[in-house]
Formats: C-alpha cells, structure tokens, sequence
C-alpha cells in the first residue's frame, strides 16, 4: 500500500502568523513536523504543501520536499486534496498537521493502522485517553465513538452528559487524518456545514455529509503549537526531553 504525508504549511496563521517558520530549539517548526513524518517508515513520500515562498525556500533549503497550492484554500485539508492530486498513484493520502512538531512514528502508525489492517474507512483520525482537567476546556476536542471505534460527534464542549455516572468512550482528538484518496477527492468538494460552522472543527463536515471516521487509539497527546503562549511550553518541552 502506497501512503503519501502531506504537511499543509501556510504563513499567514490568525492566531500565530509565521508560525512555521518559527525556530523551536534550533530548527523552524515545519521543519520538525517534516522529519518527523520522514521518520514513519510505513511513508513512502513526504511533502510540504503551501502557498508561501518564505515557507517553500526554507523547506528547500533543509533538503525537503515541497508543492506550491493555490492560495485560497479554506482549510488545510483542502491544500492537502490539491497536491494529493498530483500523486494519483498512492492510495492512502495523511494530512499531518504543521502544529505537531511532537508527532511521532508509533502515532502516525496508528493512525493509518485500519488501512494496514485491510479495511476501508473513508478517513481515519486519532484520540487518546482525555484527561479530567480538559473535559471543559473548548481548546481540547472530544470525540465520542460508536462500539465500532466510528466517530459520533466532535465538539469542544464537555460531552457526553453524565446524568449517570460510569465509563463513557470520549476521548481526547489529536489533529491528524488520512483518507482514501477516492474520498479525500469527494472531501473537498462538500459544501460546509452548520455543525462544522458552529464548533470550528471542519471534521465534523465529513460527519454531517453522512461519511465515516475511524478513531484509532494511542496513548497520550503531545504538546500542539497554535499560539505564541504553546511555543513557549513547547520549549519547555524539549528541555525536559533533553534534561531526561
């Protein structure tokens, strides 16, 4: 089976413009993201996609691989559709988001792990186990999931309801997908939805168009860099890694 990583890389972020090109420790943050994707064997090809020639000319300078998109992609899982589109030979297309420097091969793995198995979602994602203390914090998506491991519902609201108490299969949502490339195709064709509008998480389109996500499980979330505040915890991070 041939998987193709796409890393959609744009500049001008809301919350953080320029994060990719944002020195964690020694090297820019889309370089981190990209050697981490090199990283998974299971990965026959990596590239950068963007619409930025600052973020192009550094991916080239540090010998990675990169396509220029167009420049008014909605989300980065339609910059993502666009250069899969080029590649018509791989079957497996993963979006490996450009604000998880600390992704790692087991993960992205895992991610991929029901295609590996032989089955056919139309796109997979990845959760953990959700701690306590981000059940009502809006920045830590939930999802909870059928008996089969599907996706019911994302939201950054505290869900499910406990009127009673006891297990419930909500997890944690880490930002990473892979389609099939015959859905991803079909993907960026869906017109937006009210869900997806209301809660800020495009994945809940797929959902609301009646498709199917696959949950896959790993063990616990890494640290994701969405604002200056995240860089300097990020930091941290690494200086523990490098003090351990």
């Amino acid at each position: 089976m041939k998987i193709l990583a796409v890393i959609p890389s744009r500049y001008a972020s809301q919350r953080f413009p320029g994060k990719p090109l944002t020195l964690l420790g020694d090297r820019p943050m889309v370089q981190w993201v990209y050697e981490a994707a090199k990283a998974c064997p299971i990965f026959e090809q990596v590239v950068v996609a963007t619409d930025d020639d600052r973020i192009a000319h550094r991916v080239r300078q540090f010998r990675g691989e990169v396509e220029m998109t167009r420049s008014d992609h909605q989300t980065g899982t339609d910059r993502v559709a666009e250069v899969a589109s080029r590649y018509p030979d791989y079957e497996v297309i993963v979006n490996v988001q450009g604000d998880q420097p600390f992704v790692n091969a087991k993960m992205l793995t895992q991610l991929v792990q029901p295609y590996l198995d032989g089955q056919r979602p139309h796109m997979t994602t990845l959760a953990c186990p959700l701690q306590e203390s981000a059940y009502a914090d809006p920045n830590a998506v939930k999802v909870i999931c059928s008996q089969q491991q599907h996706a019911l519902y994302f939201s950054r609201s505290p869900i499910p309801y406990f009127r009673n108490p006891g297990p419930a299969p909500v997890y944690h949502h880490l930002g990473l997908y892979a389609f099939r490339r015959d859905f991803l195709a079909q993907y960026a064709d869906l017109a937006p939805t009210p869900l997806e509008a209301c809660e800020g998480l495009e994945q809940l389109r797929v959902l609301e168009h009646g498709y199917t996500i696959a949950v896959s499980q790993t063990e616990t979330a890494v640290p994701e860099i969405n604002t200056p505040d995240d860089l300097t915890h990020a930091q941290s991070f690494i200086a523990q890694k490098v003090a351990s």
